[in-house]
């Protein structure tokens, strides 16, 4: 089966409408943060970004499957001297609309941006905030294994009589662990924080994803064949990494000049800054992919 990129110039808002019910496995997407990528995006207040956001979100409920997954990346900004709340009220109102916050991973940036501040240090995290429809969804946790780690080299190699039982947490919460269990595992599942650097290959956006970040996400929520949508699509790494995969993508951006830049690059006409060997990556363009393009 082909895998399709479908794009959409306009405002995501309205573009949504057009999109069909339950049809959408997972949502991955940034949206502009409060009043920033002024240049871009024209900023939007923290006063005003949950009345912003609820008609998208409210678009996004429907359009995503029971089993969909939606992952919000965002960080409050710093207003007269506080951080805002916009994010924690915008989640309070989600949530009326009948979300479900399910989980809350944070991106830590192995690289992030150098600075000196007199009442605070320099921000190396941003949220991806996990919301479903229902308590049951699609996860394939046994994708995103890491390896276990030197460390179980010489832990597990003599192990007590304790570490061969079940010991239970001494504070009564129920929580335990038989480190027995992982003697002969190579591999073992990761935390809820995810250590990526911030570069991403001069994609001329304001503020582009690093390749892995929906790469990782993709991996966890989806198989291929799935839908994936970015309604801020920017420069596309979303879109053109779920391709990548093996999956179907939706993106939509209301800037023509990002528009352009992603079917230029989905139609060969500039270089797809997501692979270093573009003849590589037009010869498997030109046999397994089909795309459609939508205005």
């Amino acid at each position: 089966m082909s895998n399709d990129i479908k794009i959409y110039l306009g405002d995501c808002k309205n573009v949504l409408k057009t999109i069909d019910s339950n049809s959408v496995d997972l949502i991955i997407t940034s949206p502009p943060y409060a009043d920033q990528r002024k240049n871009t995006y024209g900023g939007i207040s923290p006063y005003k970004y949950v009345e912003w956001f609820l008609p998208i979100s409210k678009e996004l409920l429907r359009v995503l499957k029971p089993t969909g997954t939606f992952v919000l990346n965002i960080k409050e900004k710093v207003v007269e001297g506080e951080r805002s709340t916009y994010v924690m009220e915008l989640i309070l109102e989600m949530r009326k609309q009948g979300w479900l916050w399910t989980e809350e991973f944070i991106w830590h940036k192995k690289n992030c941006y150098p600075g000196k501040w007199s009442n605070r240090f320099r921000d190396a995290w941003e949220r991806l905030l996990q919301f479903n429809k229902e308590k049951h969804f699609n996860m394939y946790q046994d994708a995103v294994k890491i390896p276990i780690g030197d460390w179980a080299n010489g832990r597990l190699k003599n192990l007590s009589d304790t570490d061969k039982i079940r010991d239970n947490a001494k504070n009564g919460s129920g929580f335990g662990k038989n480190i027995s269990n992982w003697v002969g595992k190579k591999t073992v599942y990761p935390t809820n924080v995810v250590h990526l650097s911030t570069e991403c290959n001069n994609k001329k956006h304001s503020a582009a994803f690093p390749n892995a970040l929906p790469e990782w996400f993709i991996k966890l929520f989806t198989q291929e064949n799935d839908v994936v949508l970015d309604p801020f699509m920017g420069s596309g790494t979303t879109n053109i990494v779920a391709q990548k995969m093996g999956r179907n993508s939706i993106g939509i951006e209301i800037l023509p000049e990002y528009y352009q830049m992603v079917e230029n690059i989905i139609n060969n006409k500039e270089p797809n800054l997501l692979n270093k060997n573009k003849e590589t990556e037009n010869e498997h363009i030109k046999h397994k992919r089909h795309y459609a393009i939508c205005q």
